[in-house]
């Protein structure tokens, strides 16, 4: 059978993509490198004293990216940000990802850039006032609750945390009452408030019956009940990840983000840029370890005179490293172009697919330079340990590799299937 017959179509014409930097991102990159080398990396011994102790001097790093014209580079230059799109940002955050601080500093960092996002796009005059201003500011920070640990995070419409109307039989009521039990709630230790994932519209479609509501951490009946050890390391502050509890919270109808019912369509929209930040990250994560591969394989001696990178082994892995990393990136960087280009709709197969690629292409690399550094890889010594321990999760959070996958294929298999040309 002639293979050619059976194909529906191909998927997307050819298409010239053009991924090189503008000449202002060309002049900004190397002044972002310069200042993460500088200013934030040598931060990093501080790393295993625990985030806590790092915060005075990360508040001057970030004082000094402010004077630096660089801080918030997502964020529209209307709201005090540089204004860059989704494919800028994207190189910029790369840059960021070699060292677990650099988006921290900058003010991009995570949950807290997706939650910025919501309220540009979503929140009210007065929710801009009261939530998202102190964010843009860099004067407190926020977290984000959806992940329940009596249900499979793979199934993100099996939620039990209600929010009723309070007082009924009012459609709206003047209050939300909130029930619930969240884990993996990041940053939440010391946040100033949750965009807490609830459901309000129980009968309604599966996709219609959850809300986002902002609920400040000082609120009744709210309780953090722990930081949850990521392999033994509980971590504290921003670096943390937290359960909690919502035992009656009670919160004006006013904090409700968006339309009701609309919180799966809002975790859409956050979830397609976030994903960007994310993968571009994990390459600066990689570009980082395989700096520290390369380092060893040419420095460290097995013997006299003999070097760990004249190990057939080693090299295999430097040449595979280097040619997963430049692929992952190019996958990535055409998936922001798309969006920017033509929405997070269009680009939702590529979405899919940067998820589980780069995070296996990350994971695959810095086990190659942990290992390539022996016992070594494994202490606070070096950064390595750190990535290892805290990017494991990259594989499971927003989604694991294989429901990304399964949803990939079936939308790819729905246009093989006869008289369907979609």
């Amino acid at each position: 059978m002639d293979v050619s017959l059976t194909r529906p179509y191909d998927a997307q014409p050819p298409i010239a993509m053009d991924f090189a930097p503008s000449p202002e991102m060309q002049a900004l990159l190397p002044r972002v490198r310069a200042f993460v080398d500088t200013h934030v990396m040598p931060l990093e011994a501080g790393l295993p004293s625990g985030f806590t102790a790092l915060v005075p001097e990360l508040d001057h790093v970030r004082a000094r990216v402010r004077e630096a014209g660089m801080w918030q580079p997502q964020v529209p230059r209307a709201h005090g940000g540089m204004g860059l799109s989704l494919l800028e940002h994207g190189l910029v955050s790369e840059e960021l990802g070699r060292t677990p601080l650099g988006h921290y500093a900058f003010g991009c960092q995570a949950p807290d850039a997706g939650n910025l996002e919501l309220l540009l796009e979503f929140g009210t005059p007065d929710q801009h006032v009261r939530f998202l201003q102190p964010l843009l500011d860099g004067t407190a920070r926020s977290a984000f609750g959806m992940t329940e640990p009596e249900h499979a995070g793979s199934n993100p419409v099996w939620l039990s945390t209600r929010a009723v109307p309070e007082p009924e039989p009012e459609p709206e009521g003047d209050h939300w009452v909130i029930d619930g039990h969240k884990w993996f709630t990041t940053g939440v230790d010391g946040a100033a408030f949750v965009i807490v994932m609830a459901v309000t519209d129980p009968d309604a479609a599966p996709h219609e019956r959850a809300s986002m509501i902002l609920v400040p951490v000082d609120t009744p009946g709210f309780t953090h009940v722990r930081n949850i050890p990521i392999m033994g390391d509980a971590g504290e502050g921003w670096m943390s990840h937290g359960e909690i509890r919502l035992d009656g919270c009670r919160v004006p109808a006013t904090n409700l983000l968006g339309v009701r019912g609309r919180g799966f369509a809002l975790a859409q929209a956050r979830l397609g840029p976030g994903r960007i930040h994310h993968c571009m990250r994990w390459l600066g994560i990689c570009e980082r370890s395989f700096d520290a591969l390369c380092h060893r394989a040419a420095t460290r001696e097995l013997a006299p005179g003999r070097m760990l990178g004249e190990q057939q082994t080693v090299q295999a892995w430097i040449a595979d490293s280097r040619a997963e990393i430049d692929a992952a990136r190019l996958l990535v960087l055409r998936t922001a172009w798309e969006i920017d280009r033509n929405g997070v709709k269009a680009a939702r197969e590529l979405v899919a697919s940067i998820k589980f690629h780069t995070a296996k292409v990350m994971l695959a690399v810095v086990d190659r330079a942990l290992q390539a550094h022996g016992a070594a890889g494994m202490t606070d010594d070096v950064v390595l340990s750190h990535f290892y321990r805290h990017e494991r999760g990259a594989r499971i959070y927003d989604g694991p590799d294989e429901v990304h996958r399964a949803a990939l294929a079936k939308r790819i298999l729905e246009r093989y299937r006869p008289g369907d040309r979609r």
